[in-house]
């Protein structure tokens, strides 16, 4: 087996104590908050209930049980996927967030792609020309973005291209009345994600250039570029080789970071641009005191993370050959 299938393995099994750590907590969030699944029921459709009706809920949910056989119960439901029923929806929670979930990770998925990626290319860019007016103007806008907040982002964009220039739709993922599918309908949504997936953009852009602005400067004088030089490596190959692809490494790591941080900051875009999407569905949760819905979430986010990191081991591999192979960091230069 080699150091990354071996790295992988150790990954995934790691995820499994921090799965039951993340269970227990969740588990004990439900437990010391105030009411339950029956009161947030009653509250829900303004039933008052007699004790029999109260008493038959309260079995439905699993919630007559002592503490221990409450926790038994809520582990078994988990291992077979059963989240539980969600009070607002009154469907199962693994069917509602089944439904939002794609629309999540293709907001999130282009948003930190493309914050990556433009990010990183004008942080290489301003530690190419270090000390210019490019580099000041890189840095500038960069500090900019990172100490504006995202709601004021999704604003700013909506009242230019939404409502002043007409270019874009206000919110929303679909035209009201559009037929669904085909290739008009993928262009619809394609438009209606434009805005929310370029104020996340801008939101996590800046930290992609300081980081890939400071790792490049850093790998510029490295003693492996030095000793390219010296073997007569030039043009793009001691740039893409020796200088960008070892600076990468620090950005995969805020990759997988990030991708945990991204489903906080939907939740702020998704409601200001209503996407139904696993953020705004957060928010509704906490509004309507939607508590097995709200621990469904915070389960699915802590999945979403592992795999996050999962696919940055992964990454590490192919950028860096001294992680492949299972070499020292000071074994071999890139």
């Amino acid at each position: 087996m080699s150091a990354l299938a071996r790295r992988i393995v150790v990954r995934v099994g790691q995820a499994i104590p921090v799965l039951l750590i993340v269970a227990v907590a969740v588990f004990a969030l439900l437990e010391v908050s105030e009411g339950d699944a029956v009161d947030a029921y009653l509250a829900e459709t303004g039933a008052a209930g007699d004790d029999a009706f109260i008493a038959a809920l309260r079995e439905r949910y699993d919630l007559a049980d002592s503490l221990p056989g409450r926790f038994a119960a809520y582990l078994t439901r988990l291992v077979t996927l059963d989240l539980g029923p969600s009070i607002a929806f009154g469907r199962p929670v693994v069917e509602v967030i089944g439904e939002r979930l794609p629309t999540t990770l293709l907001l999130m998925g282009l948003a930190l792609v493309l914050a990556s990626f433009v990010g990183s290319a004008l942080g290489a860019m301003a530690a190419l020309r270090r000390g210019h007016l490019s580099d000041g103007v890189i840095t500038g806008l960069a500090l900019v973005l990172n100490a504006t907040p995202g709601f004021l982002v999704g604003l700013v964009a909506l009242i230019v291209f939404a409502v002043s220039l007409r270019w874009l739709p206000l919110g929303g993922l679909a035209t009201f009345g559009r037929e669904a599918g085909g290739l008009a309908g993928v262009l619809d949504t394609a438009r209606h994600l434009v805005l929310p997936v370029m104020t996340l953009t801008l939101t996590y852009l800046a930290l992609y250039v300081r980081l890939m602005r400071s790792a490049m400067v850093e790998t510029t004088s490295a003693l492996w570029v030095t000793a390219a030089r010296a073997r007569g490596v030039r043009g793009r190959r001691l740039l893409l080789r020796h200088k960008v692809r070892p600076a990468l490494a620090p950005v995969v790591t805020m990759v997988g970071i990030q991708a945990g941080a991204m489903l906080g900051g939907s939740v702020v875009v998704e409601t200001v641009f209503a996407i139904p999407g696993l953020g705004s569905l957060a928010y509704g949760a906490v509004a309507q005191r939607d508590l097995l819905l709200l621990a469904g979430i915070l389960l699915t986010g802590a999945v979403m993370v592992m795999v996050a990191n999962l696919v940055v081991d992964i990454l590490y591999g192919v950028i860096d050959p001294r992680i492949r192979h299972g070499a020292g960091p000071l074994d071999k230069a890139p």
